[in-house]
């Protein structure tokens, strides 16, 4: 029997997980940009959010809706703090300075994406959705083997999942272009060296791979 990452995705088994996809950081009025003039937010991330809007947020409807049609669960994390005053974040948050407070506009979900009827929607207050959070006790509950990865930002929240995943023994995809960070250089970078780690497609052949 040979060992391999590069296996077609079983949708019995096989989940799509969204990564951060919040109002937070993915949106230009977004709590992580609010100290940040318009003139500065769009010198320092307007390749990022026009990167959202005409390539990313696109592919990522494209994958929610082929994986919907096909009956993979699709579940979505997202910062949350537990609590209004972000007391129970992590070290590495308070550092940062990131809190979502617990119920608030920037720990939604974006629109374009929104979660549908009982798809599973889990609150982090770290970087791996797999410290903070019991998904890993979920995925087995759903006889979960195949995880495909989308979300922000590639380099941080992105590469910790996969990593973690993958020590857990899923078997993981990421999509390339589902995927954003704050630069070019940045996400070229983060997929040269997650690349041993999990599968790499695009969106297109990822649709293409479930018949839709």
């Amino acid at each position: 029997m040979t060992l391999t990452r590069d296996l077609p995705l079983v949708p019995s088994e096989s989940a799509l997980l969204f990564i951060d996809v919040q109002n937070f950081c993915v949106r230009p009025d977004g709590g992580e940009f609010k100290d940040l003039n318009a003139a500065e937010r769009n010198r320092t991330y307007g390749e990022y959010f026009t990167l959202l809007d005409t390539v990313v947020v696109p592919n990522m409807q494209s994958l929610q809706r082929a994986c919907r049609d096909t009956g993979i669960e699709v579940m979505y994390t997202t910062i949350e703090s537990l609590t209004l005053d972000g007391r129970d974040r992590s070290l590495d948050y308070k550092i940062t300075g990131f809190n979502v407070p617990k119920g608030s506009w920037d720990a939604r979900v974006i629109d374009a994406i929104a979660p549908e009827g009982d798809e599973i929607h889990l609150p982090k207050s770290s970087s791996s959705v797999f410290v903070s959070t019991h998904i890993d006790y979920v995925l087995r509950n759903l006889n979960i083997r195949q995880l495909v990865i989308s979300g922000v930002v590639t380099d941080q929240c992105v590469e910790s999942a996969i990593r973690d995943a993958c020590d857990l023994g899923y078997l993981v995809t990421q999509v390339t272009d589902a995927c954003a960070t704050y630069t070019a250089e940045r996400h070229e970078a983060s997929l040269r060296a997650i690349r041993g780690y999990c599968r790499q497609v695009t969106t297109e052949q990822l649709v293409d791979e479930l018949g839709r």
